[in-house]
């Protein structure tokens, strides 16, 4: 954030990749809050990777 605004980032993406995403879609969910979910999901598992070797 500069200045109070925020700026988005833009990422530009193989058409391969815009075909894996629209697979994952469900309804009309947009390519943001599929990449979100994913992100999530990659942060819980690296988590849960992290405290598992806390043993």
């Amino acid at each position: 954030m500069v200045d109070g605004v925020v700026s988005m980032v833009q990422i530009n993406l193989s058409t391969q990749t815009v075909s894996r995403l629209d697979q994952l879609r469900e309804d009309d969910e947009t390519y943001d809050e599929i990449v979100t979910e994913l992100i999530n999901i990659y942060e819980v598992e690296e988590l849960t990777l992290f405290r598992g070797g806390d043993r």
